[in-house]
Protein backbone atom coordinates (compact mmCIF):
# COMPACT_ATOMS: atom_id res chain seq x y z
CA UNK A 1 0.00 0.00 0.00
CA UNK A 2 1.70 3.51 -1.03
CA UNK A 3 0.73 6.98 0.53
CA UNK A 4 -1.58 7.82 -2.30
CA UNK A 5 -3.73 5.06 -1.52
CA UNK A 6 -6.84 5.30 0.81
CA UNK A 7 -6.12 3.91 4.17
CA UNK A 8 -8.82 2.66 6.30
CA UNK A 9 -5.88 2.89 9.24
CA UNK A 10 -3.04 5.08 8.92
CA UNK A 11 -0.50 5.14 11.80
CA UNK A 12 3.33 7.02 11.62
CA UNK A 13 5.68 6.78 14.07
CA UNK A 14 3.27 6.04 17.29
CA UNK A 15 4.63 5.50 20.61
CA UNK A 16 2.08 5.04 23.42
CA UNK A 17 3.27 5.46 27.36
CA UNK A 18 0.87 4.10 29.91
CA UNK A 19 2.12 4.88 33.84
CA UNK A 20 5.20 6.34 32.86
CA UNK A 21 6.74 3.44 31.12
CA UNK A 22 6.58 2.58 27.04
CA UNK A 23 4.40 -0.10 25.76
CA UNK A 24 5.90 0.66 22.27
CA UNK A 25 7.45 2.93 20.21
CA UNK A 26 8.12 3.48 16.17
CA UNK A 27 4.83 1.86 15.17
CA UNK A 28 3.92 2.43 11.23
CA UNK A 29 0.96 0.85 10.46
CA UNK A 30 -1.10 0.97 6.92
CA UNK A 31 -4.51 -0.84 6.39
CA UNK A 32 -6.12 -0.90 3.10
CA UNK A 33 -9.93 -1.11 2.63
CA UNK A 34 -11.40 -4.51 3.43
CA UNK A 35 -8.38 -6.26 4.64
CA UNK A 36 -7.98 -8.72 7.27
CA UNK A 37 -4.81 -7.70 9.45
CA UNK A 38 -3.74 -9.42 12.85
CA UNK A 39 -1.71 -7.71 15.47
CA UNK A 40 0.34 -10.34 16.96
CA UNK A 41 2.55 -11.05 19.94
CA UNK A 42 2.92 -12.56 23.34
CA UNK A 43 1.13 -11.37 26.30
CA UNK A 44 1.99 -8.07 27.71
CA UNK A 45 3.69 -6.33 24.74
CA UNK A 46 0.21 -3.88 24.10
CA UNK A 47 -1.82 -6.01 21.76
CA UNK A 48 -4.80 -4.93 23.06
CA UNK A 49 -3.28 -1.16 23.74
CA UNK A 50 -3.19 -0.81 19.61
CA UNK A 51 -6.48 -1.62 19.23
CA UNK A 52 -7.47 1.03 21.96
CA UNK A 53 -5.02 3.76 20.42
CA UNK A 54 -7.07 3.38 17.11
CA UNK A 55 -10.41 4.02 18.92
CA UNK A 56 -8.42 7.02 20.41
CA UNK A 57 -9.21 5.33 24.04
CA UNK A 58 -5.32 5.50 24.51
CA UNK A 59 -3.34 8.56 23.54
CA UNK A 60 -0.13 8.71 21.59
CA UNK A 61 2.80 9.74 23.52
CA UNK A 62 3.95 10.61 19.74
CA UNK A 63 3.35 9.62 16.23
CA UNK A 64 -0.10 10.63 14.77
CA UNK A 65 -3.26 8.03 14.23
CA UNK A 66 -5.92 8.42 11.30
CA UNK A 67 -8.63 5.96 11.37
CA UNK A 68 -10.79 6.14 8.14
CA UNK A 69 -9.43 9.49 7.22
CA UNK A 70 -9.84 11.26 10.51
CA UNK A 71 -7.76 11.34 13.91
CA UNK A 72 -8.59 8.40 16.02
CA UNK A 73 -11.49 8.23 17.75
CA UNK A 74 -13.34 10.89 15.84
CA UNK A 75 -14.83 8.43 13.17
CA UNK A 76 -15.73 5.47 16.39
CA UNK A 77 -19.71 5.61 15.00
CA UNK A 78 -18.55 3.52 11.89
CA UNK A 79 -16.43 0.71 14.19
CA UNK A 80 -17.94 -2.01 15.55
CA UNK A 81 -15.42 -3.14 18.48
CA UNK A 82 -15.24 -6.99 20.48
CA UNK A 83 -13.54 -6.45 23.70
CA UNK A 84 -12.00 -9.24 24.89
CA UNK A 85 -13.92 -11.85 25.64
CA UNK A 86 -16.37 -11.74 28.21
CA UNK A 87 -17.79 -15.08 29.94
CA UNK A 88 -22.10 -14.96 30.92
CA UNK A 89 -23.30 -16.32 33.79
CA UNK A 90 -24.86 -19.57 33.39
CA UNK A 91 -28.51 -18.09 34.93
CA UNK A 92 -28.31 -15.14 32.83
CA UNK A 93 -31.72 -15.23 30.82
CA UNK A 94 -31.44 -12.48 28.48
CA UNK A 95 -31.79 -13.78 24.89
CA UNK A 96 -28.80 -14.25 22.01
CA UNK A 97 -31.44 -11.89 20.31
CA UNK A 98 -31.72 -9.13 22.35
CA UNK A 99 -27.88 -9.25 22.67
CA UNK A 100 -27.70 -8.80 19.02
CA UNK A 101 -30.16 -6.03 19.45
CA UNK A 102 -28.28 -3.67 21.85
CA UNK A 103 -26.13 -2.94 19.07
CA UNK A 104 -28.50 -0.93 17.34
CA UNK A 105 -30.19 0.54 20.23
CA UNK A 106 -28.15 -0.66 23.29
CA UNK A 107 -27.38 3.72 23.62
CA UNK A 108 -30.96 4.37 24.28
CA UNK A 109 -32.79 4.00 27.58
CA UNK A 110 -36.40 2.64 27.63
CA UNK A 111 -37.89 0.20 25.12
CA UNK A 112 -37.44 0.05 21.21
CA UNK A 113 -39.33 2.73 19.94
CA UNK A 114 -42.54 1.33 17.96
CA UNK A 115 -43.63 1.53 14.24
CA UNK A 116 -41.24 1.58 11.62
CA UNK A 117 -37.74 2.27 12.94
CA UNK A 118 -38.49 -1.23 15.43
CA UNK A 119 -39.46 -3.18 11.97
CA UNK A 120 -36.48 -2.06 10.65
CA UNK A 121 -34.20 -2.82 13.90
CA UNK A 122 -36.33 -6.67 13.60
CA UNK A 123 -35.31 -6.82 9.98
CA UNK A 124 -31.77 -6.00 10.76
CA UNK A 125 -31.15 -8.06 14.10
CA UNK A 126 -32.86 -10.91 11.86
CA UNK A 127 -30.51 -10.04 8.52
CA UNK A 128 -27.47 -9.93 11.41
CA UNK A 129 -28.31 -13.36 12.91
CA UNK A 130 -28.34 -15.36 9.65
CA UNK A 131 -24.99 -13.45 8.18
CA UNK A 132 -23.22 -14.99 11.89
CA UNK A 133 -25.17 -18.92 11.39
CA UNK A 134 -26.84 -18.09 14.69
CA UNK A 135 -30.94 -17.97 13.69
CA UNK A 136 -31.02 -21.21 15.33
CA UNK A 137 -30.22 -20.79 19.07
CA UNK A 138 -31.05 -16.93 18.98
CA UNK A 139 -33.95 -17.04 21.22
CA UNK A 140 -32.25 -19.03 23.57
CA UNK A 141 -30.74 -17.46 26.84
CA UNK A 142 -27.19 -16.33 26.03
CA UNK A 143 -26.16 -17.84 29.34
CA UNK A 144 -27.46 -21.75 28.00
CA UNK A 145 -25.21 -20.63 24.65
CA UNK A 146 -21.39 -22.64 24.00
CA UNK A 147 -18.70 -20.23 23.79
CA UNK A 148 -18.69 -20.08 20.09
CA UNK A 149 -22.31 -19.35 19.59
CA UNK A 150 -21.85 -16.47 22.46
CA UNK A 151 -18.97 -15.26 20.48
CA UNK A 152 -21.33 -15.44 17.18
CA UNK A 153 -23.87 -13.48 18.43
CA UNK A 154 -21.66 -10.71 20.03
CA UNK A 155 -19.83 -10.49 16.33
CA UNK A 156 -23.39 -9.65 15.25
CA UNK A 157 -23.70 -6.91 17.92
CA UNK A 158 -20.51 -5.52 16.68
CA UNK A 159 -21.65 -5.36 12.96
CA UNK A 160 -25.14 -3.92 13.64
CA UNK A 161 -24.64 -0.40 12.77
CA UNK A 162 -22.72 -1.39 9.46
CA UNK A 163 -19.27 -0.61 10.47
CA UNK A 164 -16.88 0.21 7.90
CA UNK A 165 -14.41 -0.99 10.46
CA UNK A 166 -14.02 -3.83 12.93
CA UNK A 167 -11.90 -4.58 15.97
CA UNK A 168 -12.22 -7.52 17.56
CA UNK A 169 -10.04 -8.35 20.73
CA UNK A 170 -8.54 -12.03 21.03
CA UNK A 171 -12.48 -13.32 19.97
CA UNK A 172 -10.85 -16.52 19.63
CA UNK A 173 -9.93 -17.17 23.39
CA UNK A 174 -10.76 -19.98 25.24
CA UNK A 175 -12.41 -21.82 22.19
CA UNK A 176 -12.00 -24.59 21.49
CA UNK A 177 -10.10 -25.87 17.84
CA UNK A 178 -13.19 -26.42 16.42
CA UNK A 179 -15.17 -23.00 16.94
CA UNK A 180 -11.82 -21.26 16.13
CA UNK A 181 -11.58 -22.88 12.94
CA UNK A 182 -15.62 -21.79 12.28
CA UNK A 183 -15.53 -18.30 14.00
CA UNK A 184 -12.18 -17.46 12.24
CA UNK A 185 -14.09 -18.77 8.85
CA UNK A 186 -16.64 -16.40 9.33
CA UNK A 187 -14.41 -13.29 10.09
CA UNK A 188 -12.82 -14.01 6.69
CA UNK A 189 -16.19 -14.33 5.03
CA UNK A 190 -17.49 -11.02 6.66
CA UNK A 191 -14.61 -9.35 5.83
CA UNK A 192 -14.80 -10.54 2.33
CA UNK A 193 -18.43 -10.69 1.74
CA UNK A 194 -19.38 -7.32 3.67
CA UNK A 195 -16.62 -5.15 2.35
CA UNK A 196 -16.02 -4.68 5.74
CA UNK A 197 -12.12 -3.77 7.22
CA UNK A 198 -10.58 -6.40 10.02
CA UNK A 199 -7.94 -5.78 12.66
CA UNK A 200 -8.00 -9.23 15.16
CA UNK A 201 -5.62 -9.54 18.43
CA UNK A 202 -4.65 -12.88 18.39
CA UNK A 203 -2.06 -14.85 20.37
CA UNK A 204 -2.44 -17.75 18.33
CA UNK A 205 -2.04 -17.00 14.79
CA UNK A 206 -2.71 -20.42 13.14
CA UNK A 207 -6.58 -20.19 13.10
CA UNK A 208 -6.43 -16.92 10.83
CA UNK A 209 -3.59 -17.58 9.20
CA UNK A 210 -4.60 -18.57 5.90
CA UNK A 211 -7.14 -15.35 5.76
CA UNK A 212 -4.65 -12.65 6.57
CA UNK A 213 -3.08 -9.69 4.44
CA UNK A 214 -1.16 -8.30 6.94
CA UNK A 215 0.53 -8.86 10.86
CA UNK A 216 1.85 -6.68 13.14
CA UNK A 217 3.89 -8.38 15.31
CA UNK A 218 4.35 -6.63 18.44
CA UNK A 219 7.41 -7.36 20.92
CA UNK A 220 10.56 -5.60 22.16
CA UNK A 221 8.91 -2.05 22.60
CA UNK A 222 8.67 -2.02 18.57
CA UNK A 223 7.03 -3.80 15.94
CA UNK A 224 7.03 -5.26 12.18
CA UNK A 225 4.46 -5.34 9.71
CA UNK A 226 3.69 -6.79 6.78
CA UNK A 227 2.76 -10.06 4.57
CA UNK A 228 2.85 -12.79 7.24
CA UNK A 229 5.59 -14.94 5.47
CA UNK A 230 7.67 -11.79 5.29
CA UNK A 231 7.04 -10.84 9.15
CA UNK A 232 7.08 -14.04 10.86
CA UNK A 233 10.39 -16.19 10.70
CA UNK A 234 13.19 -16.32 13.03
CA UNK A 235 15.36 -13.62 12.02
CA UNK A 236 12.78 -11.00 12.12
CA UNK A 237 11.47 -11.84 14.98
CA UNK A 238 15.27 -12.26 16.31
CA UNK A 239 16.35 -8.46 15.57
CA UNK A 240 12.74 -7.35 17.15
CA UNK A 241 13.50 -9.23 20.46
CA UNK A 242 17.19 -8.73 20.61
CA UNK A 243 17.24 -12.51 21.32
CA UNK A 244 17.41 -15.59 19.50
CA UNK A 245 13.92 -16.29 18.15
CA UNK A 246 13.26 -19.78 16.37
CA UNK A 247 10.26 -20.07 14.06
CA UNK A 248 9.10 -23.61 12.92
CA UNK A 249 6.57 -24.75 10.91
CA UNK A 250 5.34 -28.14 11.21
CA UNK A 251 4.32 -30.49 8.39
CA UNK A 252 0.40 -29.20 8.51
CA UNK A 253 1.55 -25.51 7.97
CA UNK A 254 1.31 -24.44 11.37
CA UNK A 255 3.85 -21.79 12.70
CA UNK A 256 5.53 -22.21 16.78
CA UNK A 257 7.81 -19.48 17.73
CA UNK A 258 9.79 -20.69 20.69
CA UNK A 259 12.59 -18.21 22.74
CA UNK A 260 12.86 -15.81 25.43
CA UNK A 261 11.96 -11.84 24.46
CA UNK A 262 13.66 -10.28 27.11
CA UNK A 263 16.91 -9.09 26.53
CA UNK A 264 18.97 -5.53 27.25
CA UNK A 265 17.93 -4.49 24.27
CA UNK A 266 14.82 -3.31 25.04
CA UNK A 267 14.44 0.37 26.09
CA UNK A 268 15.49 0.31 30.28
CA UNK A 269 11.76 2.02 30.78
CA UNK A 270 9.77 -0.89 29.48
CA UNK A 271 7.86 -2.70 31.74
CA UNK A 272 9.83 -6.32 31.77
CA UNK A 273 7.25 -9.60 31.48
CA UNK A 274 8.29 -13.22 31.33
CA UNK A 275 6.15 -14.72 29.10
CA UNK A 276 6.99 -16.59 25.99
CA UNK A 277 6.25 -15.55 22.38
CA UNK A 278 4.02 -18.01 21.47
CA UNK A 279 2.09 -17.78 17.96
CA UNK A 280 1.20 -21.60 17.47
CA UNK A 281 0.73 -25.06 19.84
Amino acid sequence: MTDDEPAVIRIRGAEVRLAHKTVWRHVDLDVGPGQFVAILGPNGVGKSTLLKAVLGLVPLAAGTAEVLGLPAGSANHEIGYLPQRRSFDPSLRIRGVDIVRLGLDGDRWGIPLPGRASRDARRRVGELLELVGATAYATRPIGECSGGEQQRLLIAQALARRPRLLLLDEPLDSLDLPNQASVAALVARICRDEDVTVLIVAHDVNPILGYLDRVVYLGGGGAITGDPETVINSENLTRLYGAPIEVLRTSTGRIVVVGQPESPTYHPDLAHHHDHPHVGH
